[in-house]
């Protein structure tokens, strides 16, 4: 990661993470407009105290230690956990650093994971980073506070990764290990990686784990632009493409077809929540829609 060595370097990151946070405010309310809770799975519950038994509860609920002792029923009395633990997994692998618009796709990527985060600030919940490419770059577990939250803020905007190569699976293996209780896991990835499906399925049956997939359209199509040098990002191998070519722009987009189906069903099959957000076009409407289509599954 890039050092900060000036007061003026740091002024201008402070000034960076402050516009972002009045952009984004608006899309906060909207996003969270509701019952926070609501747009997440349960979280569990915890132990809150015991009370007499009284008839119609739960046997299930006695504590026999405290009954044994005071010589009658007692039970557990719990209260559902309200806080959250969030981590924002963020991929800053070499294929994030594209894109035919004004803004690459890894500018998206971190733009979306500071809304999150500006989220999970307001609403006093843990929120904790994870920035992977075929490493884990940088790991901070979730915590609370509003100074924390900012400083996640700084490393998803001015991050410097190390490698440029993409290893899904290795990151999710890292989530699993480290995290012990359940969490609401955002992978914000292209996904352009193979061979991450059993790390994806203990993932998703560990935590909540919701797929935010980031992409730019001419990776779905070329436009034809005539002979083009094209590099591959990760591996840094370049071929000479002629794009006026149909055969080939046609076997570019059926490819492509052919993988957004495989993720698709894949994702489906272990029922995670998975929306595409082009980095062209605002990510606001699909991400709103999203979090209302989840608060109205979990009310």
């Amino acid at each position: 990661m890039k050092k900060i060595n000036t007061q003026k370097e740091s002024m201008e990151i402070l000034k960076k993470v402050r516009r972002l946070e009045i952009k984004t405010r608006r899309l906060v309310n909207e996003i969270f407009s509701g019952e926070y809770h609501s747009v997440f799975k349960g979280q569990g519950i915890e132990f809150s105290e015991v009370r007499e038994y009284f008839p119609g509860d739960d046997i299930r609920s006695i504590d026999w230690n405290v009954t044994a002792r005071m010589g009658h029923p007692f039970v557990k009395k719990f209260l559902e956990e309200r806080q959250l633990n969030i981590l924002l997994m963020v991929d800053l692998s070499g294929s994030e650093y594209f894109g035919s618009g004004d803004r690459f796709k890894n500018e998206v990527a971190a733009e979306i994971a500071a809304v999150l985060a500006f989220s999970a600030i307001r609403n006093n919940d843990r929120v904790g980073l994870l920035i992977f490419t075929d490493e884990t770059e940088k790991y901070l577990p979730p915590k609370k506070g509003k100074m924390y939250g900012m400083r996640l803020i700084r490393e998803i905007l001015f991050y410097q990764p190390q490698r440029q190569k993409t290893q899904l699976g290795k990151a999710l293996e890292y989530v699993v290990k480290v995290l012990p209780k359940r969490c609401v896991v955002f992978l914000i990835s292209d996904f352009l990686d193979q061979n991450f499906q059993k790390p994806l399925r203990i993932a998703a049956k560990k935590h909540d784990l919701i797929a935010l997939e980031i992409y730019d359209r001419f990776e779905e199509t070329l436009p034809s632009l005539g002979l083009l040098s094209l590099e591959d990002a990760e591996t840094g191998e370049t071929c000479l493409v002629n794009t006026n070519q149909k055969s080939l722009l046609n076997a570019v987009r059926e490819k492509r077809e052919e993988d957004q189906k495989s993720l698709r069903k894949l994702l489906q099959s272990y029922r995670i929540d998975h929306v595409r957000l082009e980095s062209h076009t605002p990510y606001q409407k699909p991400l709103n829609q999203l979090f209302k289509l989840r608060e109205r599954r979990w009310r």
